[in-house]
């Protein structure tokens, strides 16, 4: 199971901290945290290129960005499972995101499809407009194709969050945002105005191959 993190930013650089054990904590290594752009920058809504397998080694450090940020992010809100290359302003097409209690995993070039006809309706939040909840409707279930960092390609059936984390990410890196979704007018809302979101993950992350 991970290990709950806080973030104290008396310090310069700010200073990520992981509670071992009740009484016992850790300095987590020194990350490079990047901004998140926010609702309203025009890359966001720009679609993202695709990569090839001599991209992923030359994209490292940005990928380790991504990761750091999603960690640092959830430190300081206590939510944010997943976030996409755009909202740090790296046009590629991938995604980082934490699975179950697993460790972080990074899609390149991820695909979705075989989606199922049946929709289900949630508040959606996002990173790039953390105060914003977003009412909107998508298939329940889908099926996800991507490429690790060896460049061996995986499918992974998807349901319940899992389905909606990807399906939320992958229209990231078409640019495409929450806000363009929202089922109708009334489909905004304050983050303030709704009980805390549930963290516990709900759903399937099946391997197929």
């Amino acid at each position: 199971m991970p290990f709950p993190l806080f973030l104290f930013e008396g310090g310069n650089p700010p200073v990520l901290v992981a509670l071992t054990r009740p009484g016992e904590c850790a300095i987590v290594p020194p990350m490079a945290v990047q901004p998140i752009l926010q609702l309203g920058t025009p890359s966001l809504f720009e679609l993202c290129q695709a990569l090839t397998h001599d991209d992923v080694s030359r994209l490292d450090e940005q990928v380790q960005d991504l990761h750091d940020t999603m960690r640092a992010f959830q430190a300081e809100h206590g939510w944010g499972r997943a976030i996409a290359a755009p909202q740090i302003g790296v046009q590629w097409r991938i995604v980082a995101m934490r699975v179950g209690e697993d460790a972080p995993h990074t899609f390149y070039n991820p695909v979705l499809d075989q989606h199922a006809p049946e929709e289900v309706e949630y508040w959606e939040d996002c990173m790039s407009f953390p105060d914003l909840l977003v009412r909107v409707r998508m298939p329940g279930a889908c099926r996800l194709t991507y490429r690790d960092a060896q460049w061996r390609e995986h499918r992974v059936w998807l349901t319940g969050d899992y389905a909606a984390l990807l399906q939320h990410e992958v229209d990231h890196l078409d640019g495409v945002l929450a806000t363009q979704q929202a089922i109708d007018e009334r489909s905004l809302a304050l983050r303030g105005t709704h009980a805390a979101k549930d963290l516990s993950w709900n759903g399937e992350f099946r391997i197929l191959t």
